[in-house]
């Protein structure tokens, strides 16, 4: 990362021409606020990627007030050599102009460690005793591996399983920790007898026999609403010597939603000292809507309020990926507390849907590069307006692919299907891009946080017969 320019400095900046315009706009606005003067040189090369040491040895130029010489970061070769060439200093940028205001110290982030978390997380595998064992030992695993300290097994209500032990013994032999959610006596027994460290729950139903287990348990209200029955609980098992902790039980967003989060704030008044656990499936599970933004609100809740375990299940599609969004919630609200800062510019593994920030391109930056190409190479763009379709031939746009499509078959008659699906692939990212508000770069892979990647065409996208050469 590049300290930022003294103001009495002119720099010098290289790039191909079809980048120039941008390039103009950008560092235009970077010199209007940082002082510095500025050139931009275009050594006779169309794309910024195919600058070489020893092609800018041949073509650049650099004049004695020139400060330093910043190169795009795709420039390959020993700088040294132009160094040593035209007695300046250069310096390579990043790969896309766009990132100049960061390099040079506008906006800048600082990387923070976020290894350090406070809150446990348990994944319940729903009716895991009506799962054949290989698939409750998969999902086990996929849980434990997206951040889950603990495997709840879900058992079914009004039945009793015999196959409790079993499932249990199964998961402890592959190293996982193991909770039990049920309240018939005979699963939790075998549960605990097979090493489940904790009881998923406990009230006044059976709170005379589970106790006698000794495994810590979960306390509960014997309804969400009736507070003094969790109170009268807490005295009892306290006198018992019985290991527990607390959940007042969240309930879901129109049953009730508000006046459960009130109550965790008052058992957190109360009982200061009490470890307690929050079951946020009840509200991601039960809300149709994305679940990572829910996720780091609830983990914002129960870093505030030192709730040091949460519950949660990933069985309905919109929460596939509750325990991993959680896991990455857990770290950023921890880190937001601590440090009594905000969750901002920490990590972007939460934002699926949308990036923080897009680099945008004007109408006229586009316009102009499309009336410089001089070769049959297309490239496509996707800003606000719509998708843009350019090569020498025309420069076609709107929000309809399709028809930018046929307007541009009209005008390359000679498109083989090869690269027609190659345009239709990236034309289709180009357009769930622009949609969702996602940066769309033209062969590069589209990120989506923890989901994933929509990989782009560059691994695997050779050159058609439309292609030419780039420096002519």
């Amino acid at each position: 990362m590049n300290q930022a320019s003294s103001s009495n400095e002119t720099l010098l900046f290289v790039t191909g021409r079809l980048s120039e315009a941008s390039l103009r706009e950008v560092v235009d606005r970077l010199a209007n606020k940082l002082g510095f003067a500025y050139e931009v040189a275009v050594p006779g090369i169309q794309v910024a990627a195919l600058l070489h040491v020893n092609l800018l040895s041949r073509r650049l130029q650099v004049e004695s007030h020139i400060d330093r010489v910043i190169l795009p970061g795709w420039v390959q070769g020993d700088l040294r050599v132009l160094e040593e060439q035209f007695g300046k200093p250069f310096e390579r940028g990043p790969r896309d102009l766009y990132d100049l205001p960061e390099y040079f110290g506008l906006g800048k982030r600082q990387t923070v460690s976020l290894d350090r978390y406070s809150i446990d997380i348990l994944g319940e595998i729903n009716h895991a005793t009506q799962m054949p064992l290989t698939d409750v030992i998969a999902a086990a695993v996929s849980m434990s591996s997206a951040g889950a300290d603990l495997v709840d097994v879900g058992c079914v209500p009004g039945e009793s399983c015999p196959r409790v032990g079993e499932i249990v013994a199964a998961l402890k032999e592959r190293g996982l920790r193991v909770s039990i959610d049920s309240f018939d006596q005979s699963e939790v027994e075998q549960a605990v007898a097979a090493g489940a460290e904790l009881i998923l729950s406990c009230n006044h139903s059976n709170v005379d026999w589970v106790t006698k287990l000794g495994t810590e348990l979960v306390l509960i209200p014997d309804t969400p609403a009736d507070v003094d029955s969790l109170d009268r609980l807490i005295d009892h098992v306290s006198g018992v010597g019985v290991p527990f902790r607390i959940d007042p039980i969240l309930e879901p967003i129109g049953l009730g939603f508000s006046a459960s989060l009130q109550r965790y704030m008052d058992a957190r008044r109360r009982y200061p000292d009490l470890a307690m656990m929050m079951g946020v499936g009840n509200v991601t599970e039960l809300t149709e809507v994305d679940s990572a933004g829910v996720n780091m609100v609830l983990a914002a809740i129960c870093e505030e309020l030192g709730i040091q375990s949460i519950l949660t299940t990933q069985v309905i599609n919109w929460c596939r990926t509750a325990v991993a969004e959680f896991d990455a919630a857990r770290r950023l609200t921890y880190h937001a507390v601590t440090r009594k800062t905000i969750p901002k510019h920490l990590g972007s593994s939460l934002v699926m849907l949308r990036d923080a920030r897009l680099k945008s391109q004007s109408v006229e930056s586009i316009e102009a590069m499309a009336a410089s190409l001089t070769d049959a190479n297309f490239r496509i763009f996707a800003e606000q307006t719509g998708v843009h379709l350019m090569n020498k031939h025309g420069h076609w746009s709107g929000q309809q692919p399709f028809e930018i499509f046929d307007s541009a078959l009209q005008a390359n008659p000679g498109i083989d299907a090869g690269h027609a699906f190659y345009l239709g692939y990236e034309m289709a990212r180009a357009e769930v891009a622009r949609l969702l508000g996602k940066q769309y770069t033209q062969d590069e892979g589209i990120s989506f946080g923890l989901a994933g990647q929509l990989e782009g065409s560059a691994s695997v996208h050779h050159k058609s017969a439309f292609s030419e050469n780039p420096e002519t």
